[in-house]
């Protein structure tokens, strides 16, 4: 355990002391394993702050074969600030013959499983992140997929249910992954169920919950952690890589570097003028891996009171989560009160907008541009039951100069017809919590392939059909 010290008192997202027991079932089978999660303490890891955080799964009643086998304990320290890895071990049976290995994390780039988990809790359960399972790195995706109230030995709980993809579990034979998180400030993950293919399913229930601050130990000269010193398969320190531009895009992401979608405004049927979205570029800004997405007006009809030609929007995002870092507005004519540059603060979720304003926000807040782009990979399954939504997605999305919970609600596939041709397409109607907004009943619809290309979008009087897809990959 890291010894706590003074300088450690900063407040983080991390609770210290938090310890969440969890009972794991198989179907019928009840109580085959048995998980805790537990955040440990805080204190000096190599003249580092860092948070040291446990995982552990012992295997109890083994039901059948594909139930889980032996015992494991991970140990993960992560940056407080960051919630980024640092260093790690992994004890696979340690009641029997242990095998330990570890890993050095710096420079951090991935989450592990452990930090992953806690990255899902603090991002609100939006957004996207890389992980290292092994020598492999994946990516997992996670958006909200609905409200539920739930009842577990460790209480009744309403929660968020979050909707998480990634490679990973497809290769374990997982088909559907889904956590429940508390809506409380703890944002506990009170229940977590995974369907394999068979359509069998695990069920993993909080037990218990506990909270016990440890009392903070002054002390004058940390004492290094025993075993975290040496290393297990000590690497040379190596000269980094030099950034490569225009990488290609994760394949969670369900477009493509360089994609540019032209469409035609109409109202009432009549035109209004064009517009044009794109992926233009992957580029190093401030030191930082960047996407550019930009909306530009191309062509606007004399004298129509929405916008003029070159009026644009230019959002900075994450390439892996799409969460947005800086956005430039800049419209003329009735809308020119929309313009204006923001910047997004990744760690604390803070707005500053029109210089020096700034508004409190939930950490990987979207812009409408990036949403756009990220509700492509979205998991928008329309729900069961028409009079209970259980499926809609709830977004953090800053408008003008606050943040707005923007619902998304899908509908069934449907057959509409776009630019002369039929197209099966998903309808997405959005109800943003701001008056001015849900006036025009925005609507959104996402081609039914692999795409998820918005062939359409409807605002009050004004639609928006798809009139052409093209892919020019920006030159390396």
């Amino acid at each position: 355990m890291l010894v706590l010290s003074s300088s450690a008192a900063a407040q983080t997202q991390f609770r210290i002391g938090e310890r969440i027991t969890y009972s794991v079932s198989l179907d019928k089978f009840r109580d085959i394993a048995y998980a805790e999660i537990y955040t440990v303490s805080r204190g000096a890891l190599a003249g580092k702050d860092a948070i040291e955080l446990r995982a552990k799964l012992k295997a109890l009643n083994l039901a059948s074969a594909s139930t889980p086998q032996g015992s494991e304990v991970r140990t993960t320290f992560v940056d407080p600030s960051t919630g980024m890895p640092l260093y790690g071990t992994r004890i696979e049976d340690p009641e029997g013959i242990p095998r330990e290995t570890s890993i050095d994390y710096q420079p951090s780039v991935n989450f592990d499983l452990v930090s992953l988990i806690y990255k899902i809790r603090h991002s609100g359960g939006s957004g996207a992140a890389n992980f290292q399972e092994g020598e492999k790195v994946y990516t997992a995706t996670f958006q909200p997929a609905g409200a539920e109230k739930v009842t577990v030995n460790a209480g009744v709980f309403d929660t968020t249910v979050i909707s998480v993809q990634s490679q990973y579990f497809t290769d374990l034979g997982f088909r559907e992954v889904k956590i429940n998180i508390s809506d409380d400030d703890a944002k506990v993950p009170v229940m977590i169920r995974l369907m394999t293919d068979k359509k069998s399913g695990y069920r993993v229930e909080a037990a218990s919950i506990q909270s016990i601050v440890p009392e903070p130990v002054v002390v004058s000269t940390p004492s290094p952690m025993p075993g975290i010193s040496p290393r297990v398969s000590p690497t040379p320190a190596r000269t980094p890589e030099p950034y490569v531009a225009n990488e290609p895009l994760a394949p969670e992401l369900a477009f493509a570097l360089g994609e540019t979608l032209e469409y035609r405004v109409t109202a009432g049927g009549r035109p209004v003028g064009s517009f044009a979205m794109r992926a233009r570029e992957r580029v190093q800004i401030a030191a930082r891996d960047t996407l550019i997405l930009s909306a530009t007006v191309t062509n606007a009809v004399p004298g129509n009171p929405v916008f003029s030609t070159n009026d644009s929007i230019s959002v900075n995002v994450d390439p892996i989560t799409l969460a947005p870092r800086v956005i430039d507005i800049r419209i003329r004519g009735p809308l020119a009160f929309l313009t204006q540059s923001a910047i997004f603060d990744e760690r604390t979720g803070a707005i500053t907008y029109k210089a020096s304003s700034k508004v409190d926000a939930p950490i990987a807040t979207h812009s409408i541009l990036s949403l756009i782009y990220a509700m492509r990979s979205f998991n928008l399954k329309p729900s069961p039951i028409r009079d209970n939504p259980v499926n809609d997605t709830r977004v953090a999305v800053f408008w003008e100069s606050q943040p707005y919970v923007f619902t998304l609600r899908p509908r069934p596939i449907e057959e509409i017809t776009v630019n002369g041709e039929k197209r099966q397409a998903q309808q997405i109607s959005i109800n943003t919590g701001n008056a001015q907004l849900d006036q025009l009943a925005l609507k959104v619809w996402l081609s039914a392939d692999g795409t998820r290309v918005p062939l359409r979008f409807s605002a009050g009087p004004y639609q928006a059909e798809l009139v052409s897809q093209t892919i020019s990959p920006p030159s390396q």
